[in-house]
């Protein structure tokens, strides 16, 4: 629902005890890394298959 309050929206500031999410908490996520296995496994099979096939 819509809000039509006239009252002032508070700054959303984190909370003091979060500490901020970079780049080695997502890659510790098992999605993301299955997800980058599987790329980086058809990557080595196509560059294999080109060196060593004719």
């Amino acid at each position: 629902m819509l809000d039509t309050s006239r009252d002032p929206v508070p700054a959303s500031t984190d909370a003091p005890g979060e500490e901020a999410r970079g780049c080695l908490y997502a890659l510790s996520q098992p999605p993301l890394m299955i997800f980058l296995g599987v790329i980086g496994c058809l990557l080595l099979v196509a560059a294999v298959h080109d060196l060593f096939v004719l």
